[in-house]
């Protein structure tokens, strides 16, 4: 496995290191498991989906929160349902172990809604761009106007 030293970036980026730690965010996403599956989706220009099937777990069993531009899906199965349910499997392929998934979300990316249907959810995302941010048209000539 590779680790790269993002030491230096912080040394250069003065004021401005929200790059490096971009960077960092990222390395550290692919340590995490290929578990569960997940598509992200672009349904228009500022609009996202992220689907994850999920088989097995039911809405009280997921956890979904937002914590600085962080999307953080959880999903723990109770551990009294597992010893109550004594089943003998010839053959278990649909995984039901707890989990932890984590997306980076760009700047201005909102989560609207969550769905979960036919064992997949639905998380359905838009970057929204304050007016402040936006770009603007300056004409040629135009006076700044004082208070």
């Amino acid at each position: 496995m590779r680790t790269i030293d993002l030491s230096p970036l912080y040394r250069s980026f003065i004021g401005s290191d929200h790059l490096a730690s971009l960077i960092d965010a990222a390395s550290r996403s692919e340590k995490q498991s290929t578990y569960p599956p997940y598509n992200i989706e672009l349904l228009g220009d500022d609009k996202y989906r992220v689907t994850m099937a999920i088989a097995g777990f039911s809405k009280d069993d997921v956890s979904i929160q937002v914590e600085e531009n962080t999307l953080t899906i959880t999903g723990t199965k109770k551990a009294e349902e597992k010893e109550s349910n004594e089943r003998k499997f010839l053959h278990k392929g649909i995984s039901e172990r707890n989990f932890e998934r984590k997306f980076q979300l760009g700047d201005h990316v909102k989560v609207l809604a969550a769905d979960m249907e036919n064992g997949l959810l639905h998380i359905d995302m838009e970057r929204v761009i304050p007016e402040s941010k936006k770009p603007r048209q300056i004409e040629i000539g135009s006076r700044l106007i004082e208070n």
